[in-house]
C-alpha cells in the first residue's frame, strides 16, 4: 500500500518512470521503503532543499498504517530512503 503510493508519485515526477523501483523492508517497529530512480531524476524526487522528499514523507505519515499487536493498535514508523 505505502510502496504503491511512493511508486505512483515518483513515476509521475521523473523523466524515466521505467527506472523507478520501490523495495519494502519490514522490521518489528518500522517499515523502510527504498526508492530508487535514475541518476538524472534524483533532483526531481528530492526537490529544492528536500521539499519534494519531505512532502512524500508527510503523505506517508498521514496514511493509516497500523499493526495489531495483542489486540491493540500501534503505528508503525515509515522511513523513506532515496537512492
Amino acid at each position: 500500500m505505502e510502496e504503491d503510493l511512493v511508486q505512483y508519485i515518483a513515476e509521475n515526477l521523473v523523466n524515466s518512470p521505467d527506472e523507478v523501483s520501490v523495495k519494502r523492508k519490514e522490521t518489528s517497529r518500522s517499515l523502510v521503503l527504498e526508492l530508487s530512480v535514475a541518476p538524472d531524476d534524483m533532483g526531481r524526487v528530492i526537490g529544492r532543499n528536500g521539499r519534494v522528499a519531505n512532502s512524500i514523507r508527510a503523505l506517508l505519515r498521514a496514511m493509516p498504517s497500523s499493526d495489531s499487536e495483542r489486540g491493540r493498535e500501534r503505528r508503525r514508523r515509515v522511513i523513506l530512503e532515496i537512492e
